[in-house]
């Protein structure tokens, strides 16, 4: 039995909270560094189990990386290129870290040597045949240990060049990041003709301007087909400034707009991370919010109204407007979001299963969730799937008048390992 923690219900939030680091920039940041020409300094970076993961993995793989963990700050030696040749073969176990694993096995296709690539129980259900195949298209050898598609992998690194490739750009963006960021340092151009709607469109934006950021250049022609010179090099920064989670704000700004007023630091309208438009989403279902360039405000009205949205784009946050669903007046419909099913877990499935626990009546598709609100909230005990966003998400049913408990509360390590010490301070009872 998983140890739970029980939310009594609240009366609404009120504050202000500082946003921990972003998971996407925090891993794509310590990557860059480590492949860099000089040395970066990562200020505002996240500690979680996901950013372990690829510390772990850098200086596994002969990267010298300082931690400051009181200042939240690492200190990256850049390799100048790929990493070194690796005589023997090199195991990493990269837990359910998909912001490593997929990146990091493009990166290893350029590193001379033997690779064991796995995760844990929930990320080997998690395909990475979209990318392997790309891999295949370039000539570098990649074998499954176990199920076709999906981790473990045994990787044959040194062979990446560049070159043409086709990817199915409808299942993750993480695939298409893995790329973008890796073929720069091959000796060979590359194009990368994206079969399908590429889903998560805001963070290859993000990718596209980091690596600009680290002095490489990237283009695209619509979203549909990528241009990536070879032969290029990264070129440290000095310092990079790791911008506030985003997706992690979603929970605090739906807690204010179904009951409340908070104010996130750390995030605005100009940062690198698309799921700064769930402030947006949460505009349009009748909260106020007041987007600043390096915070955001949202404001209970005392009401709010379903909506029908295609949130393709930012399908983190998606889970926290399914959450605000249960607020509002009327029916909410949330579409094209079919990589719900090959998150964490399956997020589809999960969502349906503990939305209906609290009193909703919900109906899926295989890319939709529409949800009916209750008229009443009923008390629950919510199975969280191994799945961060689960437990948070979950906890904002403690505003609706009941109490909520939450299974394995620190599930939530994986990205925000104090969130329920700041959900607390926000709580007024």
């Amino acid at each position: 039995m998983t140890n739970a923690l029980t939310l009594s219900p609240i009366e609404r939030v009120s504050g202000s909270v500082t946003l921990p680091g972003s998971k996407s920039l925090t891993n794509r940041a310590l990557l860059l560094a480590a492949v860099a020409e000089g040395e970066t300094r990562v200020t505002n970076i996240l500690f979680s189990d996901d950013t372990q993961r690829m510390l772990d993995a850098l200086t596994l793989l002969g990267v010298q990386v300082d931690i400051d963990r009181e200042r939240r700050q690492c200190r990256v030696l850049g390799k100048g290129g790929p990493f070194p040749a690796q005589p023997q073969t090199t195991r990493l176990q990269l837990g359910n870290a998909g912001t490593v694993l997929r990146p990091l096995t493009a990166m290893l296709a350029l590193t001379p040597g033997d690779f064991i690539i796995d995760g844990d129980n929930y990320m080997r259900e998690r395909p990475i045949g979209p990318l392997t195949d790309a891999l295949h298209a370039l000539t570098v050898s990649a074998d499954y240990l176990d199920r076709k598609g999906y981790p473990p992998l045994h990787l044959r690194g040194g062979t990446l060049k560049g070159g043409a490739l086709t990817l199915d750009g409808r299942l993750s963006s993480q695939y298409l990041t893995a790329l973008l960021l890796s073929l720069p340092l091959g000796t060979r151009p590359s194009t990368i003709d994206i079969d399908g709607e590429l889903v998560s469109k805001p963070y290859i934006d993000m990718t596209l301007a980091m690596m600009s950021i680290f002095g490489v250049q990237a283009g695209h022609t619509d979203y549909k087909r990528f241009t990536v010179p070879g032969n290029q090099r990264y070129q440290s920064p000095g310092q990079f400034l790791v911008e506030g989670d985003a997706s992690s704000a979603s929970y605090f700004l739906a807690a204010a707009a179904i009951r409340g007023d908070v104010t996130v630091q750390g995030v605005g309208r100009h940062a690198l991370q698309g799921d700064v438009a769930f402030a947006e989403v949460v505009r349009a279902m009748g909260a106020k919010v007041d987007l600043q360039d390096d915070a955001i405000r949202v404001q209970s009205t005392g009401r709010l109204q379903g909506v029908d949205v295609d949130l393709n784009h930012i399908p983190d946050a998606a889970m926290t407007v399914a959450i605000l669903a249960l607020f509002a007046d009327g029916p909410t419909t949330i579409r094209n979001i079919y990589n719900w099913r090959i998150k964490e877990t399956d997020r589809m499935t999960a969502m349906a299963t503990e939305l209906q626990r609290v009193g909703a009546a919900v109906a899926t598709t295989r890319d939709s969730i529409t949800i009916k609100p209750p008229t009443k909230l009923l008390p629950a005990s919510i199975e969280t799937y191994g799945d961060h966003r689960m437990a948070m998400c979950f906890s904002l049913v403690a505003l609706g008048g009941t109490e909520v408990s939450i299974q394995d509360p620190m599930v939530t390590s994986k990205t925000v390992p104090d969130y329920f010490k700041v959900f607390e301070s926000l709580c007024v009872r």
